[in-house]
Protein backbone atom coordinates (compact mmCIF):
# COMPACT_ATOMS: atom_id res chain seq x y z
CA UNK A 1 0.00 0.00 0.00
CA UNK A 2 2.89 2.60 0.86
CA UNK A 3 4.42 1.50 -2.72
CA UNK A 4 1.04 2.24 -4.59
CA UNK A 5 0.52 5.69 -2.43
CA UNK A 6 4.56 6.78 -3.13
CA UNK A 7 4.14 6.03 -6.89
CA UNK A 8 0.92 8.08 -7.20
CA UNK A 9 3.12 11.00 -5.33
CA UNK A 10 5.57 10.50 -7.71
CA UNK A 11 3.02 10.71 -10.71
CA UNK A 12 1.46 13.63 -9.13
CA UNK A 13 4.61 15.64 -9.24
CA UNK A 14 5.54 14.64 -12.46
CA UNK A 15 2.44 16.40 -14.16
CA UNK A 16 2.67 19.46 -11.82
CA UNK A 17 6.17 19.63 -12.78
CA UNK A 18 4.87 19.43 -16.90
CA UNK A 19 2.00 21.34 -16.32
CA UNK A 20 4.15 24.13 -14.21
CA UNK A 21 6.78 23.87 -16.70
CA UNK A 22 4.40 24.35 -20.00
CA UNK A 23 2.91 27.43 -18.65
CA UNK A 24 6.09 29.17 -16.93
CA UNK A 25 7.11 31.39 -19.74
CA UNK A 26 9.79 32.84 -18.13
CA UNK A 27 14.13 33.84 -18.76
CA UNK A 28 16.82 33.76 -17.25
CA UNK A 29 19.40 36.01 -18.28
CA UNK A 30 22.97 35.69 -17.05
CA UNK A 31 25.49 38.39 -17.80
CA UNK A 32 29.35 38.93 -17.33
CA UNK A 33 30.06 41.50 -19.45
CA UNK A 34 30.35 40.79 -22.22
CA UNK A 35 29.25 37.69 -22.33
CA UNK A 36 25.41 37.34 -21.78
CA UNK A 37 23.10 34.44 -21.67
CA UNK A 38 19.48 34.36 -22.06
CA UNK A 39 17.88 31.07 -20.90
CA UNK A 40 14.25 29.98 -20.11
CA UNK A 41 13.38 29.83 -16.69
CA UNK A 42 12.64 25.88 -16.56
CA UNK A 43 15.96 25.25 -18.47
CA UNK A 44 17.63 26.81 -15.46
CA UNK A 45 15.83 25.23 -12.79
CA UNK A 46 16.69 21.50 -14.74
CA UNK A 47 20.69 23.11 -14.78
CA UNK A 48 20.76 23.85 -11.30
CA UNK A 49 19.00 20.33 -10.01
CA UNK A 50 21.96 18.81 -12.25
CA UNK A 51 24.53 20.65 -10.49
CA UNK A 52 22.83 20.47 -6.91
CA UNK A 53 22.89 16.20 -7.88
CA UNK A 54 26.53 16.79 -9.18
CA UNK A 55 27.84 18.50 -6.08
CA UNK A 56 25.89 16.36 -3.51
CA UNK A 57 27.68 13.20 -5.58
CA UNK A 58 31.23 14.60 -5.05
CA UNK A 59 30.52 15.58 -0.97
CA UNK A 60 29.31 12.24 -0.54
CA UNK A 61 31.81 10.52 -2.05
CA UNK A 62 34.41 12.65 -0.22
CA UNK A 63 32.20 11.92 3.15
CA UNK A 64 32.28 7.79 2.55
CA UNK A 65 36.23 8.10 1.46
CA UNK A 66 36.93 9.14 4.46
CA UNK A 67 34.40 7.13 7.02
CA UNK A 68 35.69 4.20 4.59
CA UNK A 69 38.99 3.45 7.41
CA UNK A 70 36.92 3.41 10.42
CA UNK A 71 33.90 1.36 8.77
CA UNK A 72 36.43 -1.24 7.55
CA UNK A 73 38.05 -1.45 10.76
CA UNK A 74 34.03 -1.74 12.76
CA UNK A 75 33.47 -4.56 10.27
CA UNK A 76 37.18 -6.07 11.37
CA UNK A 77 36.03 -5.91 14.55
CA UNK A 78 31.97 -7.22 13.80
CA UNK A 79 33.73 -10.11 12.37
CA UNK A 80 35.96 -11.16 14.95
CA UNK A 81 33.42 -10.57 17.63
CA UNK A 82 31.35 -12.61 15.62
CA UNK A 83 33.88 -15.81 15.37
CA UNK A 84 34.70 -15.31 19.23
CA UNK A 85 31.09 -15.75 19.95
CA UNK A 86 30.68 -18.50 17.49
CA UNK A 87 34.05 -20.24 19.21
CA UNK A 88 33.02 -19.35 22.89
CA UNK A 89 29.20 -21.73 21.74
CA UNK A 90 30.99 -24.06 20.50
CA UNK A 91 33.67 -24.21 23.17
CA UNK A 92 30.97 -24.59 25.77
CA UNK A 93 28.79 -27.41 23.75
CA UNK A 94 31.58 -28.93 23.00
CA UNK A 95 32.41 -28.95 27.09
CA UNK A 96 29.25 -30.18 28.39
CA UNK A 97 29.40 -32.98 24.91
CA UNK A 98 32.35 -34.12 26.58
CA UNK A 99 34.53 -33.20 23.77
CA UNK A 100 37.36 -31.61 25.61
CA UNK A 101 40.07 -31.32 23.26
CA UNK A 102 37.70 -29.28 20.82
CA UNK A 103 36.72 -27.02 23.70
CA UNK A 104 40.18 -26.14 24.59
CA UNK A 105 40.96 -25.84 21.01
CA UNK A 106 37.31 -23.37 20.72
CA UNK A 107 38.93 -21.62 23.71
CA UNK A 108 41.88 -20.83 22.50
CA UNK A 109 39.81 -18.91 19.43
CA UNK A 110 37.18 -17.14 22.07
CA UNK A 111 40.54 -15.25 23.26
CA UNK A 112 40.48 -13.14 20.02
CA UNK A 113 37.37 -11.03 22.00
CA UNK A 114 38.72 -9.95 25.22
CA UNK A 115 35.37 -9.98 26.41
CA UNK A 116 35.62 -13.57 26.37
CA UNK A 117 38.77 -13.98 27.74
CA UNK A 118 37.71 -14.68 31.24
CA UNK A 119 34.79 -16.85 30.25
CA UNK A 120 36.71 -18.89 27.70
CA UNK A 121 39.70 -19.66 30.40
CA UNK A 122 37.07 -21.40 32.39
CA UNK A 123 36.09 -23.22 29.98
CA UNK A 124 39.35 -24.24 28.89
CA UNK A 125 40.92 -24.88 32.35
CA UNK A 126 37.77 -27.19 32.75
CA UNK A 127 38.94 -28.93 29.54
CA UNK A 128 42.41 -29.32 30.21
CA UNK A 129 41.67 -30.41 33.71
CA UNK A 130 39.33 -33.11 32.45
CA UNK A 131 42.10 -34.36 30.06
CA UNK A 132 44.57 -34.62 33.26
CA UNK A 133 46.42 -32.03 31.91
CA UNK A 134 46.85 -30.08 34.94
CA UNK A 135 49.70 -27.54 33.79
CA UNK A 136 47.71 -26.40 30.84
CA UNK A 137 44.63 -25.80 33.04
CA UNK A 138 46.77 -23.57 35.69
CA UNK A 139 47.96 -21.78 33.13
CA UNK A 140 44.39 -20.92 32.13
CA UNK A 141 43.47 -20.09 35.69
CA UNK A 142 46.60 -17.55 35.49
CA UNK A 143 45.78 -15.80 32.76
CA UNK A 144 42.41 -15.02 34.18
CA UNK A 145 44.31 -14.36 37.95
CA UNK A 146 43.70 -10.14 37.49
CA UNK A 147 40.30 -10.03 36.49
CA UNK A 148 38.29 -8.74 39.16
CA UNK A 149 34.77 -9.42 37.89
CA UNK A 150 35.70 -13.22 37.13
CA UNK A 151 37.25 -13.90 40.42
CA UNK A 152 34.79 -15.43 42.01
CA UNK A 153 33.84 -17.52 39.03
CA UNK A 154 37.58 -18.82 38.77
CA UNK A 155 38.41 -19.59 42.91
CA UNK A 156 34.99 -21.75 42.38
CA UNK A 157 36.18 -23.30 39.63
CA UNK A 158 39.42 -24.00 40.83
CA UNK A 159 37.85 -25.09 43.85
CA UNK A 160 35.70 -28.23 42.15
CA UNK A 161 38.64 -28.90 39.92
CA UNK A 162 41.33 -29.28 43.21
CA UNK A 163 38.60 -31.49 44.45
CA UNK A 164 38.22 -33.37 42.03
CA UNK A 165 42.17 -34.35 41.61
CA UNK A 166 42.02 -34.57 45.71
CA UNK A 167 44.34 -31.91 46.29
CA UNK A 168 42.75 -30.65 49.29
CA UNK A 169 44.93 -27.98 50.10
CA UNK A 170 44.83 -25.91 47.50
CA UNK A 171 40.89 -26.78 47.52
CA UNK A 172 41.16 -25.27 51.15
CA UNK A 173 42.83 -22.10 50.03
CA UNK A 174 40.78 -20.94 47.59
CA UNK A 175 37.66 -21.64 49.97
CA UNK A 176 39.74 -19.67 52.54
CA UNK A 177 39.94 -16.49 49.68
CA UNK A 178 36.31 -17.11 48.57
CA UNK A 179 35.02 -16.28 52.10
CA UNK A 180 37.44 -13.61 52.56
CA UNK A 181 35.74 -11.90 49.95
CA UNK A 182 32.34 -12.56 51.50
CA UNK A 183 31.08 -15.26 49.21
CA UNK A 184 29.44 -18.33 50.65
CA UNK A 185 27.58 -19.83 48.21
CA UNK A 186 25.83 -23.20 48.38
CA UNK A 187 27.90 -24.70 45.67
CA UNK A 188 31.41 -23.36 47.35
CA UNK A 189 29.85 -24.97 51.06
CA UNK A 190 29.82 -27.92 49.22
CA UNK A 191 33.20 -28.33 47.17
CA UNK A 192 34.61 -26.89 50.88
CA UNK A 193 33.03 -29.72 52.47
CA UNK A 194 34.91 -32.50 49.93
CA UNK A 195 37.51 -30.54 50.31
CA UNK A 196 37.75 -30.43 54.29
CA UNK A 197 36.52 -34.18 54.16
CA UNK A 198 39.85 -34.98 52.19
CA UNK A 199 41.86 -33.06 54.29
CA UNK A 200 40.50 -34.93 57.71
CA UNK A 201 39.04 -31.89 58.67
CA UNK A 202 36.79 -33.31 60.66
CA UNK A 203 35.34 -30.51 63.14
CA UNK A 204 34.95 -28.37 60.00
CA UNK A 205 33.33 -31.20 58.44
CA UNK A 206 30.68 -31.35 61.01
CA UNK A 207 30.20 -27.78 60.79
CA UNK A 208 29.89 -27.49 56.99
CA UNK A 209 27.39 -30.33 57.37
CA UNK A 210 25.20 -28.39 59.88
CA UNK A 211 25.02 -25.34 57.79
CA UNK A 212 24.42 -27.58 54.68
CA UNK A 213 21.47 -28.96 56.91
CA UNK A 214 19.67 -25.22 57.61
CA UNK A 215 19.91 -24.54 54.05
CA UNK A 216 17.97 -27.62 52.92
CA UNK A 217 21.14 -27.97 50.46
CA UNK A 218 22.53 -31.99 51.65
CA UNK A 219 20.47 -34.88 51.90
CA UNK A 220 19.38 -35.98 55.08
CA UNK A 221 21.06 -39.63 54.96
CA UNK A 222 24.51 -38.00 53.49
CA UNK A 223 24.59 -35.70 56.45
CA UNK A 224 23.96 -38.18 59.14
CA UNK A 225 26.51 -40.43 57.37
CA UNK A 226 29.22 -37.97 57.79
CA UNK A 227 28.38 -36.80 60.71
CA UNK A 228 29.31 -40.42 61.99
CA UNK A 229 31.91 -40.30 59.98
CA UNK A 230 33.06 -37.29 61.54
CA UNK A 231 32.66 -37.75 65.46
CA UNK A 232 33.93 -41.51 65.03
CA UNK A 233 37.13 -39.90 63.53
CA UNK A 234 37.55 -36.96 66.21
CA UNK A 235 36.89 -39.31 69.30
CA UNK A 236 39.10 -41.89 67.86
CA UNK A 237 41.69 -39.54 67.23
CA UNK A 238 41.62 -37.81 70.78
CA UNK A 239 40.88 -41.30 72.42
CA UNK A 240 43.99 -41.17 74.22
CA UNK A 241 43.39 -38.27 76.27
CA UNK A 242 40.78 -38.06 78.55
CA UNK A 243 40.36 -34.05 78.91
CA UNK A 244 40.40 -33.74 74.88
CA UNK A 245 38.02 -36.66 74.68
CA UNK A 246 35.59 -34.62 77.29
CA UNK A 247 35.77 -31.82 75.45
CA UNK A 248 35.36 -33.65 71.93
CA UNK A 249 31.91 -34.92 73.64
CA UNK A 250 30.65 -31.75 75.29
CA UNK A 251 30.51 -30.33 71.64
CA UNK A 252 28.33 -33.12 70.66
CA UNK A 253 25.04 -31.34 70.67
CA UNK A 254 22.36 -33.62 72.97
CA UNK A 255 20.37 -34.68 69.89
CA UNK A 256 23.26 -36.35 68.01
CA UNK A 257 24.75 -38.28 71.11
CA UNK A 258 21.45 -40.37 71.52
CA UNK A 259 22.84 -41.42 67.81
CA UNK A 260 23.12 -45.62 68.41
CA UNK A 261 26.06 -45.52 65.74
CA UNK A 262 28.01 -42.03 67.34
CA UNK A 263 27.13 -43.36 70.68
CA UNK A 264 28.67 -46.77 69.99
CA UNK A 265 32.03 -45.27 68.86
CA UNK A 266 32.10 -42.46 71.90
CA UNK A 267 31.00 -45.37 74.75
CA UNK A 268 33.91 -47.52 73.32
CA UNK A 269 36.46 -44.16 73.04
CA UNK A 270 35.20 -43.54 76.88
CA UNK A 271 35.75 -46.87 78.22
CA UNK A 272 38.98 -47.41 76.32
CA UNK A 273 40.15 -44.29 78.22
CA UNK A 274 39.26 -45.75 81.47
CA UNK A 275 36.87 -43.43 81.74
CA UNK A 276 34.11 -45.98 83.15
CA UNK A 277 31.48 -43.46 84.12
CA UNK A 278 30.99 -41.63 81.44
CA UNK A 279 31.03 -44.76 79.09
CA UNK A 280 27.83 -46.41 81.09
CA UNK A 281 26.02 -43.16 80.93
CA UNK A 282 26.66 -42.73 77.33
CA UNK A 283 25.19 -46.48 76.96
CA UNK A 284 22.20 -46.08 79.13
CA UNK A 285 21.38 -42.81 77.79
CA UNK A 286 21.62 -43.98 73.95
CA UNK A 287 19.59 -47.14 75.13
CA UNK A 288 16.88 -45.47 75.78
CA UNK A 289 15.87 -43.79 72.64
CA UNK A 290 17.02 -46.97 70.39
CA UNK A 291 18.30 -50.28 70.95
CA UNK A 292 21.41 -51.54 69.63
CA UNK A 293 23.40 -54.43 70.72
CA UNK A 294 26.83 -53.08 69.90
CA UNK A 295 26.27 -50.90 72.85
CA UNK A 296 26.31 -53.80 75.54
CA UNK A 297 30.01 -54.75 74.71
CA UNK A 298 30.82 -51.80 75.96
CA UNK A 299 28.70 -51.41 78.63
CA UNK A 300 30.42 -54.91 79.88
CA UNK A 301 33.78 -53.82 79.83
CA UNK A 302 32.59 -50.58 81.65
CA UNK A 303 31.77 -52.67 84.59
CA UNK A 304 32.30 -51.06 88.25
CA UNK A 305 34.01 -52.29 90.36
CA UNK A 306 33.00 -55.27 92.36
CA UNK A 307 30.41 -54.55 95.14
CA UNK A 308 30.21 -50.81 93.89
CA UNK A 309 26.49 -48.84 93.70
CA UNK A 310 27.44 -48.61 90.01
CA UNK A 311 28.03 -52.37 89.34
CA UNK A 312 24.50 -53.04 90.77
CA UNK A 313 23.01 -50.50 89.21
CA UNK A 314 24.44 -52.10 85.84
CA UNK A 315 22.72 -55.03 86.70
CA UNK A 316 19.54 -53.65 87.69
CA UNK A 317 19.58 -51.71 84.38
CA UNK A 318 20.13 -55.09 82.21
CA UNK A 319 17.31 -56.98 83.96
CA UNK A 320 15.25 -54.16 83.06
CA UNK A 321 15.93 -54.44 79.34
CA UNK A 322 15.98 -58.28 79.57
CA UNK A 323 11.93 -58.33 80.66
CA UNK A 324 11.77 -55.97 76.98
CA UNK A 325 14.73 -58.09 75.12
CA UNK A 326 14.59 -61.61 75.87
CA UNK A 327 16.12 -64.13 74.41
CA UNK A 328 18.54 -61.41 73.66
CA UNK A 329 22.34 -63.41 73.59
CA UNK A 330 24.05 -59.80 74.15
CA UNK A 331 22.16 -58.82 76.62
CA UNK A 332 22.26 -61.90 78.68
CA UNK A 333 25.86 -62.09 78.06
CA UNK A 334 26.47 -58.99 79.50
CA UNK A 335 24.50 -59.78 82.13
CA UNK A 336 26.34 -62.93 83.08
CA UNK A 337 29.50 -60.96 83.21
CA UNK A 338 27.88 -58.14 86.02
CA UNK A 339 26.78 -61.05 87.55
CA UNK A 340 30.32 -62.22 87.53
CA UNK A 341 32.05 -59.62 88.39
CA UNK A 342 29.62 -59.47 91.68
CA UNK A 343 30.39 -62.96 92.37
CA UNK A 344 27.02 -63.50 91.50
CA UNK A 345 28.31 -67.00 90.11
CA UNK A 346 24.47 -68.86 90.00
CA UNK A 347 22.57 -65.71 88.08
CA UNK A 348 26.00 -65.20 86.45
CA UNK A 349 26.39 -68.89 85.21
CA UNK A 350 22.59 -68.91 84.43
CA UNK A 351 22.87 -66.30 82.14
CA UNK A 352 25.70 -67.09 80.45
CA UNK A 353 24.45 -70.39 79.65
CA UNK A 354 21.23 -68.30 78.46
CA UNK A 355 23.15 -66.57 75.87
CA UNK A 356 25.30 -69.82 75.20
CA UNK A 357 21.77 -71.34 73.86
CA UNK A 358 20.33 -68.34 72.10
CA UNK A 359 23.50 -67.40 70.13
CA UNK A 360 23.41 -66.98 66.82
CA UNK A 361 26.65 -65.44 66.03
CA UNK A 362 29.84 -67.51 66.41
CA UNK A 363 31.59 -64.35 68.60
CA UNK A 364 29.13 -64.38 71.18
CA UNK A 365 29.42 -68.33 71.30
CA UNK A 366 32.86 -67.56 71.76
CA UNK A 367 32.53 -65.44 74.30
CA UNK A 368 30.03 -66.36 76.45
CA UNK A 369 32.07 -70.29 76.54
CA UNK A 370 35.37 -68.25 77.56
CA UNK A 371 33.07 -66.57 80.29
CA UNK A 372 31.34 -70.05 81.22
CA UNK A 373 35.78 -71.15 81.22
CA UNK A 374 36.59 -68.39 83.52
CA UNK A 375 33.36 -69.07 85.97
CA UNK A 376 33.98 -72.77 86.42
CA UNK A 377 37.67 -72.36 86.63
CA UNK A 378 36.90 -69.60 89.32
CA UNK A 379 34.42 -72.20 91.31
CA UNK A 380 36.97 -74.66 90.86
CA UNK A 381 35.55 -77.17 88.68
CA UNK A 382 38.70 -77.66 85.77
CA UNK A 383 36.71 -79.84 84.03
CA UNK A 384 33.64 -78.39 83.36
CA UNK A 385 35.88 -75.09 82.49
CA UNK A 386 38.12 -77.01 80.04
CA UNK A 387 35.39 -78.41 78.20
CA UNK A 388 34.06 -74.80 77.56
CA UNK A 389 37.63 -73.57 77.06
CA UNK A 390 37.86 -75.94 74.11
CA UNK A 391 34.34 -75.16 72.95
CA UNK A 392 35.83 -71.25 72.72
CA UNK A 393 38.58 -72.64 71.03
CA UNK A 394 36.76 -74.70 68.56
CA UNK A 395 34.22 -71.66 67.91
CA UNK A 396 37.44 -69.46 67.31
CA UNK A 397 38.63 -71.36 64.31
CA UNK A 398 35.16 -71.32 62.68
Amino acid sequence: MRIFIRILILFALAVGIAIGGRFNAGNVVLFYPPTRIDVSLNFFLLILAAVFFVVYLIVRTIIVTTEMPAKVAEYRQSKRERESNRALRDALKALFEGRFGHAEKSAVKALELPENKALASLVGAKAAHHMSQFERRNAWFAGIEDDAAYKTARLVTMTELYVDEHKAEQALEAVKELNARGKRHIQVLRWALKANQQAKNWAEVVKLVRTLEKNHAIHPALAGRLREMSYEALLKENGHDAESLRRIWSEVPTAERKNRYIAVIAAAAFTKCQLLEEARNIVERALAEEWDNRLLRSYREAAGPEGSVALRSQIEYCEDWLKKQTKNAELELTLGVLCFHQKLWGKAQIHMEDALSHAQEARIVREANLSLAQLHEKLGQTAEATKHYRQCALATSL
